[in-house]
């Protein structure tokens, strides 16, 4: 095999291999000898089969074998030699190619960018720390006691109100066509809630029992379905029955109704899961934070290939999404460049990320792993035996669940050599702070999976 380097132009690398044709002559041949051990051909013995008539019927597949091996292994040597790290699946051209003389081809790789020593010593964040106030514990007991209001029948019988529950059957059309998905029989709604689009629940106030009512609203230009969007539309409503909401207490009764030994029980319970939401808040805050500083403090070379399938896979979601009637921004030229930026971003720190974790020897047990099927499973109650048998089946796709896994490792690792410092903010504070980082930024700039 002779190997010879054609360029080496910043990550991008090309060879050309020559594998002399004796070396596939010899590997057809040695296949034709294992084949004249078990062949069988009308007219001939097991075993007894000419090497000759053997070459003559197979003799092109087995050539075909033979090449293939010799390029990849070629391939595999020349890049092994020479100690490169492909970031893809290199990219082989046929130069020369027939039998009996020597097979030339051209090897394109890509390889992974050499990182360096990282210290992250100097990196300064901050991380927000808000308490959870006992008006919040009271506005989540309030919305539970809610959840667990009783309904009667009104007595004596009056006009819907705004808190009323009322159930109707309704038909909606636009320009007197009915649409799908525009009809409910027996819909229980509570009148003031801002279930349906403006306009709908206000008609409805005085409404009575056995009534037939004309809902004429118009459907925000905004609305999800783009075929309504902006449209006028009538809902012919049949009022079916009207209840009025009994409020229940918040007392130790609610309580144990809903699995808890008391209401101080169900308070602390109560805040413990609002501290976790603030505290998941602050950790997606400087999460972000740290990201950001690690894209801008390292800013080594990123294959074009690695770039080009994230942006590939990223763009073909915007796809869907317009597909599906979503509006997104006119300007398809600025859309790419923003995007393609941000494929950069993702592979530039799912590099590092990969680079950190190997260098530090992080790695995803078997446990965790485990435990994020499990998590997986309980998000479709009913059905996580299912689920775990289809984990169970796929070893790749269980595998996917390892890369976030990884990321949150690292990350921590990294917070720890990091400059951290806490400061303690309100609830509202914090909201304010994760909004404002969420607009600023685009949304699609979490790290890509290592390579």
């Amino acid at each position: 095999m002779q190997v010879t380097e054609l360029s080496a132009e910043g990550l991008k690398r090309q060879f050309k291999i020559i594998v002399p044709a004796g070396d596939l002559s010899a590997k057809v041949d040695e296949r034709l000898a294992e084949l004249a051990q078990t062949a069988t051909l009308p007219g001939f013995r097991p075993g007894k089969v000419p090497v000759g008539l053997l070459k003559k019927q197979y003799g092109q597949a087995l050539y075909g074998e033979a090449l293939e091996q010799a390029v990849n292994s070629s391939t595999a040597k020349a890049i092994e030699d020479r100690g490169l790290k492909p970031a893809l699946q290199p990219r082989v051209d046929l130069k020369q190619l027939e039998e009996g003389k020597d097979v030339e081809f051209e090897v394109a790789i890509e390889v992974l960018p050499e990182i360096g020593k990282l210290d992250f010593s100097g990196v300064e964040l901050e991380r927000l720390k808000a308490s959870v106030p006992d008006k919040d514990v009271d506005e989540a007991i309030e919305r539970i006691a809610k959840a667990n209001r009783e309904q009667k029948p009104i007595e004596p019988p009056r006009p819907a109100q705004k808190g009323d529950s009322i159930k109707l059957d309704f038909v909606g059309s636009v320009d007197g066509k009915e649409f799908p998905g525009g009809a409910a029989t027996d819909y229980a709604l509570e009148l003031g809630s801002g279930s349906f689009i403006p306009g709908f629940e206000d008609q409805l106030t005085g409404a009575e029992v056995g009534k037939v009512i004309d809902v004429k609203v118009t459907f925000p230009a905004d609305y999800g379905a783009a075929e309504l969007a902006g449209k006028d539309a009538i809902f012919k409503c049949t009022i079916k029955e009207l209840h009025e909401f009994v409020d229940k207490p918040a007392d130790d009764e609610l309580a144990k109704k809903n699995n808890f030994e008391n209401l101080e029980a169900m308070r602390k319970a109560v805040a413990d899961r609002i501290g976790q939401d603030y505290s998941q808040i602050s950790r997606s805050m400087i999460k972000r934070n740290l990201l950001d500083k690690l894209a801008d403090l390292h800013r080594f070379p990123v294959p074009e290939g690695l770039i080009e399938g994230e942006f590939n896979a990223i763009w073909q979601r915007i796809e869907e999404a317009k597909k599906n009637g979503q509006k997104l921004e006119d300007d398809e030229e600025k859309m790419r460049k923003e995007y393609r930026e941000i494929a950069e971003r993702r592979v530039r720190l799912g590099l590092l990320l990969a680079d950190v974790g190997r260098s530090n020897s992080i790695d995803v047990t078997p446990e965790e792993l485990n435990q994020a099927v499990m998590r997986e499973a309980m998000r479709y109650p009913g059905q996580e035996r299912q689920v775990l048998e289809f984990y169970g089946k796929n070893a790749e796709l269980k595998d996917q669940l390892r890369a976030p896994i990884f990321e949150e490792k690292t990350v921590d690792f990294i917070l720890e050599l990091a400059k951290v410092s806490e400061k303690s903010v309100t609830p509202e504070e914090l909201l304010k702070a994760a909004r404002e980082a969420e607009e600023d930024k685009p949304a699609d700039t979490a790290p890509s999976a290592a390579p």
